[in-house]
């Protein structure tokens, strides 16, 4: 069998289960027969047995059995946070159900995300290595690139823009947007990572990209109106955020975060509809900024 389908069987498996929860291979099978990837066979047993294995050695997801006689996905949560199989799942997913229905394409816009397939890889491939990369980066507003020396960390998807975190011995970390890079070499100079060092912890005190960690953590509490209060209910602005309180006009949020450059960004883009309650230092800013914003008309 050809290897798309293969593919698109996997997924299908793990969509399936994962929204039954728990099911049994028969009903299994009777989804597997409705849907258009069984030309109206069975699946066997055998097959079942290996897809199973396939999507375990592929993305990480185990399927275990019951004392039921029911399937399910033994870490859940891997599909629902914010990982690479996460990412790859959803990804095939709208991939298997747009596949489906080829004569409505032109009635199915999505966004586009640059590959970055050559620089992609590259780095990858560097990381798999542990070796350090040779970079020329040319900043914004900068007519000349820099070439900069970098232990490759880890890199970061988010809104729509690809981000290296590296590492160097004089500057520490620093994050650089692949649209910058101009070149890139891997070099012959091996590093070994910090064994301490973790890329969810990483930016987990951060709104986006943007790192400083000379700004402190912050509570910080935000209002929000309007269809605004069911957006961040559905859509959250950063994982520690929780709800405070709600009224008919208005829901109180609460986040704890280090409020960079790209997180008020945000606050603004939201005009009206999000108001910064505490602190007052930060409250003031956005009001500042939104000012500002009037100014320049």
């Amino acid at each position: 069998m050809r290897a798309h389908i293969l593919l698109k069987q996997y997924v299908w498996l793990v969509e399936t289960i994962n929204s039954a929860r728990r099911i049994t291979l028969a009903d299994l099978n009777e989804r597997w027969q409705n849907s258009s990837l069984s030309d109206g066979k069975p699946l066997s047993r055998t097959s079942f047995n290996r897809h199973r294995e396939a999507v375990e050695e592929l993305f990480g997801i185990k399927i275990e059995c019951d004392n039921d006689n029911r399937y399910h996905i033994v870490d859940n949560d891997l599909i629902h946070s914010d990982t690479v199989q996460q990412w790859m799942l959803s990804t095939l997913t709208v991939s298997n159900i747009v596949g489906e229905v080829r004569k409505l394409h032109d009635r199915i816009l999505l966004e586009n995300i640059p590959s970055e397939g050559e620089l992609l890889q590259d780095i990858v491939n560097a990381m798999q290595r542990s070796v350090q990369v040779a970079i020329t980066y040319q900043r914004y507003g900068h007519d000349i690139g820099s070439i900069r020396v970098v232990e490759p960390y880890c890199i970061k998807l988010f809104r729509r823009r690809w981000y290296l975190l590296c590492r160097t011995e004089k500057k520490g970390y620093m994050v650089l947007s692949f649209d910058r890079i101009k070149t890139l070499k891997l070099t012959e100079k091996t590093f070994i990572i910090d064994p301490d060092f973790n890329a969810e912890n990483f930016f987990s005190e951060y709104f986006g990209v943007m790192t400083d960690d000379s700004i402190p953590l912050q509570r910080i509490v935000l209002r929000a109106y309007g269809n605004e209060r069911f957006a961040l209910r559905d859509l959250p602005i950063h994982h520690t955020q929780k709800e405070l309180e709600a009224t008919d006009d208005y829901v109180d949020f609460e986040i704890r975060l280090r409020p960079t450059s790209d997180f008020k960004a945000h606050i603004l883009s939201r005009g009206r509809w999000v108001e910064v309650i505490s602190p007052n230092n930060i409250a003031q800013e956005i009001k500042k900024l939104h000012q500002e914003a009037i100014e320049n008309k």
